[in-house]
């Protein structure tokens, strides 16, 4: 990811996308987003949130009480580092093939579609 930086667990995703979407939080912040979606106990994710942050993935603020944790990387960096793993280990390193097993299983939109012809057409143009 960003450089050292050890891809997240599906867990430890979750808890980023929480601190992604509603920026710096607490653990009790982050354990009733998830709370939400499904069961998790308090000390469930308190346990995740201090292992990521011995990891690196998540930096705690320890001025106040309460810790507030925030992503150590930005969304796109991460998500982008998992898409190059997944094309690389499953795809053999075809972005082609993985789009269009993406497109096999899960047709797109219309508006999808041509978002995705927008991307190529500008890419087009770069690469001409």
């Amino acid at each position: 990811m960003t450089g050292k930086l050890p891809p997240p667990t599906n867990a430890e995703l979750e808890i980023l996308k929480a601190l992604w979407t509603q920026g710096p939080q607490t653990v009790r912040d982050v354990h009733e987003k998830i709370r939400q979606r499904r069961p998790v106990g308090y000390t469930t994710v308190l346990k995740l949130m201090q292992i990521m942050a011995e990891k690196g993935l998540v930096i705690r603020d320890e001025t106040s009480r309460s810790h507030v944790y925030r992503a150590a990387a930005d969304e796109s960096v991460v998500t982008r580092h998992l898409v190059r793993e997944l094309v690389d280990r499953a795809f053999e390193g075809s972005a082609a093939r993985l789009v269009m097993q993406v497109l096999a299983d899960k047709p797109a939109s219309a508006k999808e579609i041509r978002e995705i012809r927008d991307l190529l057409d500008r890419m087009n143009r770069r690469a001409s």
